[in-house]
């Protein structure tokens, strides 16, 4: 079984077996004709049960012939112009290379001694992008898994910045159209369920101030006290990006601890055009970034950057056995002292890779590409009598709904509106997402694909319609 460790004697074996995956891929890159296959989980469930991992198949060959069974040939592949669902974005070359070599390499970002160069790399990286985003000298950060890590350590530095024992007391704010990370991390650092006050926001889903205004003071006089306030850059929704130069002056008036979750928004730091849609985000005292997002990396690519870099202390814990004190007095640079992470990949070859290569005028172009075909989305659908669109994007995403002609029944329009999404991707043609506005069904294009086109978005949009036809039809037979 030693022939299976990768080391100086099995470097020939690695380079075959990833050269035969990568060729696997490639081929599968090259032939994908829609996003999917509309397989259903009663099909595919049978034929992975199936599988006895107590046989292995001794060789990769096999392994990657099986795979595509079970695996390659049923994905859902996001680099298909199709794909118009979730936050997922297809991934540029460089940060793939990346993957690659971390992934061989293994290197731990925890302590130096297991990392040496990715170490400083890491934090070179976060330097560019806490002096993007305009956080001064004394800013820092790590990198995470995710959106969700990110912020649910930025509500742990808060917590304890906002310095008292009564955990009942504190109050987080965050509009009505917040990522939901928010209330887990609430229940999470062992805040009360009434922890988390909800603000409305106006027609363009951004966060209203005066209604944050007015809570921060109902708050501060019931004598409890004001944590912190979560600002989105890029809604999961609707794109939208909270009023974030208002929210900073509320913040600092209140003595309390900002957030920006600019998890999707984050693409705005690299673009030529856009970046003043960020403006008040220097303001923050901690900021989520999802490279893995809008920087088109592969997952996972995300970090918690702060304003104040001893606030991290908050995170640090020392075992002899990993980060003895010592290494604090001899300056050695352990990101575990900074990390709700031990282990943790050296996810940060990926973005640095793509900056080398691209750099970050490359990556922002892509990204201004996306919204400006999400513009022209919205004009496609403002102008179709068929939809009804929710809100002009400030980003990429569009929230809309197929509303017939000569139906007036809004259960009957939620359902044929469901129905269109789940037999769209049951067709495997195209892949959208839905989420519910004002508690009616509705349906969401996120555009993270330069590749696609405003032909797409009508090819897309006569297929939804095509889809709600039939089932208004059917149940309106029947009704009959």
């Amino acid at each position: 079984m030693r022939s299976h460790l990768l080391n100086d004697a099995t470097a020939e074996l690695y380079r075959r077996s990833v050269t035969e995956g990568v060729e696997r891929v490639a081929n599968r890159l090259a032939t994908t004709r829609q996003p999917f296959t509309g397989v259903s989980p009663d099909e595919l469930a049978p034929v992975v049960s199936a599988i006895d991992l107590d046989q292995p198949l001794g060789d990769a060959s096999a392994a990657l012939d099986e795979l595509e069974s079970v695996y390659l040939r049923d994905a859902v592949y996001f680099h298909h112009p199709r794909y118009l669902g979730h936050l997922n974005c297809p991934v540029v070359i460089p940060a793939v290379l990346g993957e690659a070599v971390l992934s061989a390499v293994n290197s731990s970002l925890d302590t130096w001694d297991q990392s040496a160069g990715a170490t400083l790399i890491e934090r070179r990286l976060i330097d560019w992008t806490t002096e993007r985003i305009g956080l001064g000298p004394a800013a820092d950060g790590v990198f995470t898994s995710g959106g969700t890590q990110s912020n649910l350590q930025a509500m742990l530095l808060a917590r304890e910045e906002a310095k008292t024992r009564d955990l009942a007391k504190l109050r987080i704010f965050s509009s009505e159209c917040s990522h939901f990370s928010v209330q887990k991390s609430a229940t999470l650092l062992g805040l009360g369920p009434d922890a988390v006050v909800s603000i409305p926001v106006d027609r363009n889903k951004r966060m209203q101030t005066v209604a944050l205004a007015a809570e921060l003071e109902r708050v501060h006089a019931e004598g409890l006290v004001p944590m912190a306030i979560v600002a989105t850059a890029g809604t999961t929704d609707f794109g939208s990006i909270d009023p974030l130069p208002e929210i900073g002056e509320l913040a600092e008036q209140y003595g309390a601890w900002m957030h920006v979750d600019a998890a999707y928004g984050c693409g705005l730091l690299a673009s030529p055009t856009r970046r003043g849609l960020l403006a008040g985000i220097e303001r923050a005292d901690s900021v989520t970034v999802d490279y893995h997002k809008s920087f088109f990396q592969p997952v996972s690519s995300s970090a918690i950057l702060v304003r104040d870099g001893a606030t991290l202390g908050h995170a640090t814990y020392h075992a002899d056995y990993l980060n003895p004190r010592r290494t604090v007095e001899e300056k050695i640079p352990n990101q575990v002292d900074k990390s709700l992470q031990t282990t943790r990949r050296f996810d940060a070859l990926k973005l640095w890779m793509t900056l080398r290569v691209m750099g970050a005028d490359g990556v922002g172009q892509l990204f201004d590409e996306v919204c400006d075909l999400a513009a022209a989305g919205w004009d496609l659908l403002a102008a179709d009598p068929r939809f009804d669109v929710v809100v002009e994007p400030q980003l990429s995403t569009l929230v809309y709904r197929y509303i017939p002609e000569a139906v007036t029944s809004p259960t009957l329009i939620d359902r044929a509106n469901l129905y269109a999404r789940k037999a769209l991707f049951a067709s495997g043609e195209a892949v959208v997402a839905g989420t519910k506005v004002g508690g009616r069904q509705y349906l969401k294009f996120t555009l993270l694909n330069p590749e696609t086109t405003t032909e797409d978005i009508a090819a897309v949009l006569d297929l939804i319609a095509g889809h709600a036809e039939q089932y208004l039809g059917e149940n309106l037979v029947h009704a009959s």
